[in-house]
């Protein structure tokens, strides 16, 4: 830290949530602070963009609230309206600064909910109780209650002890508004006959499967196993059911990704009447695609995940024992980095938040679709692919915002590009 905090005057928000402000020593970024505040700040001295943390607001923006400290919320100091503003803005600097261009982008479609909306979260189990791990490290921040949680995993928390989780490190959760169920997947070392007690401890708080996971670098990529109970659970995105578990990647705010995903098959399906054949690149599950489904002749799912993979074909074989359609969905498992042209008129693309590879830009330039919707949890890397297919002759269309995380920072982006 520097020996005294700095006073400074914030300009702006930028990605990540922090405030932009200037000393003569060049830019500062803080985190805490809001656009048009004065603030003093403790700031790290170091190599690149110095940031710190507010110490003491000195003029308070009239967009301040009070909020809870959490590593998971950091713009929750600010009115759920001023997020909206800030989210789209940070698109708006995205595509000027990044992309180099000048499109209107819509104002930000929030969020049904503001609390207690994400249907997943990941804890540490300390000797204490369950806690974050801290931003900049792996030790554990206590909190009293999570506002960010659906009530659900809340009820669930608040009845475990965490000597009876050993050996448990760590325990995720993953509920469903649909139907109120929880399931659990704890995370430690050992086998499933180590985990028995803590996974009777789960059930007889309430939830409804307990799955087990060993440690590892990437999220759950050392293998997941069923201990007792149901593995996946039932919920609604938009106009679609879908299975979602513990461990497997899901949106965490299903309400507001089913208007993203409508709002998505619509701009695929615009003006075509019945199209031909849509191909949803990265499509996991296949949630959005069977939004796509009866608008097209066909759709085709492309993803690397045989997990997900095989949750949509459950999926779409239910919906179509009962009656629901969705006849025209079929499951690849392949890479859209080494994707080959299979005549789509549509693609649709929602990628990890890297963005598109070069590769996956050439092969979407080598295909037959003359329309590409773009889906993307970052507004950095959405920008540079959207720019680089500008040059490479698509025509950047409608750009709206969509608020899956709110009081944070992160911001969802539906586009659509033609050529």
């Amino acid at each position: 830290m520097s020996d005294a905090p700095l006073t400074l005057e914030i300009e702006k928000l930028v990605a990540g949530g922090l405030g932009l402000a200037r000393d003569e020593g060049g830019v500062v970024l803080v985190r805490g602070a809001l656009p048009g505040e004065r603030v003093t700040a403790d700031v790290r001295q170091g190599k690149g963009v110095r940031q710190g943390t507010v110490r003491e607001v000195l003029r308070r923006s009239p967009d301040r609230v009070d909020g809870p400290e959490l590593p998971t919320a950091d713009l929750a100091f600010a009115s759920y309206v001023a997020q909206l503003g800030y989210k789209r803005a940070f698109v708006e600097e995205a595509l000027a600064r990044i992309a180099k261009l000048r499109v209107p982008v819509g104002e930000t479609v929030p969020s049904p909910e503001e609390w207690h909306y994400r249907n997943t979260a990941q804890y540490l189990v300390t000797p204490q109780g369950l806690g974050y791990r801290e931003r900049r490290g792996h030790t554990a921040q206590m909190f009293q209650g999570d506002p960010l949680v659906m009530e659900e995993i809340a009820a669930v928390a608040q009845k475990l002890d965490p000597e009876r989780l050993d050996p448990a490190t760590e325990i995720a959760f993953r509920a469903s508004r649909l139907t109120g169920e929880v399931v659990a997947a704890l995370i430690g070392t050992g086998e499933p006959r180590d985990f028995l007690r803590a996974s009777d401890h789960l059930l007889d708080a309430g939830v409804v499967g307990v799955s087990l996971a060993q440690p590892a670098g990437r999220r759950f990529s050392a293998g997941v196993r069923l201990i007792a109970g149901e593995s996946e659970i039932q919920e609604q995105f938009g106009d679609v059911r879908v299975s979602i578990s513990a461990t497997g990647f899901a949106q965490v705010n299903p309400a507001a990704a089913g208007l993203a995903y409508r709002r998505a098959a619509a701009l695929a399906a615009q003006g075509l009447g019945q199209g031909e054949h849509a191909v949803d690149l990265y499509g996991g599950a296949g949630a959005i695609a069977r939004h796509l489904s009866p608008h097209f002749r066909r759709v085709t799912v492309l993803d690397t995940s045989a997990e997900a993979l095989s949750r949509g074909r459950q999926d779409v074989a239910q919906s179509v024992a009962e009656g629901a359609g969705e006849k025209n969905i079929s499951f690849r498992q392949g890479d859209a980095s080494r994707l080959e042209d299979i005549g789509a008129d549509v693609l649709v693309v929602d990628p990890p938040r890297a963005g598109l590879d070069e590769a996956a830009r050439d092969h979407i330039q080598e295909s037959t679709a003359d329309r590409l919707v773009y889906v993307s949890c970052d507004p950095a890397t959405w920008a540079r692919d959207v720019g680089d297919l500008v040059r490479r002759g698509w025509s950047l269309g409608e750009i709206t915002p969509h608020d899956f995380y709110p009081q944070t920072s992160h911001v969802e982006i539906v586009s659509v590009l033609e050529r």
